[in-house]
């Protein structure tokens, strides 16, 4: 199993900026395409970001492209998402997700089946 507890989530005003964090514990061999998705009151979770293992291959939505920035620290076992200049629409509850498999193309990256490992969320709301 795989742990998996985020953290940065909070308050801000618009234009301001927020680094959330995704911690993993167990068994963190399991960790090798790590993601991040969203979910807005009344509507579906959507993909936000993924990386692979060597960061190498990343992934954005349209809506953060140029705004966000996913990265990782396999030494921690943890993955970070750098959110600049938000909007109110990114206001969403977060969640890191976490997949044993070398995903390395966009289809397999945005799909929250591909993701067996998932955390419990951390609240960003942005105020206009």
């Amino acid at each position: 199993q795989v742990q998996l507890v985020e953290s940065g989530g909070g308050l801000v005003q618009a234009g301001n900026s927020l680094r959330l964090s995704c911690a993993a514990s167990g068994r963190t061999f399991s960790t090798n395409t790590m993601g991040w998705f969203r979910q807005a009151p009344g509507k579906e979770r959507e993909f936000v970001a993924a990386i692979g293992w060597s960061g190498g291959s990343i992934d954005y939505a349209d809506s953060v492209k140029g705004r966000f920035t996913i990265s990782r620290d396999n030494a921690k076992n943890t993955v970070y998402l750098r959110m600049n200049s938000l909007k109110p629409e990114d206001t969403a509850v977060y969640y890191c997700a976490a997949d044993r498999e070398y995903y390395t193309g966009r289809y397999m990256f945005r799909l929250a089946t591909s993701y067996d490992y998932w955390g419990q969320g951390t609240q960003v709301t942005v105020s206009s």
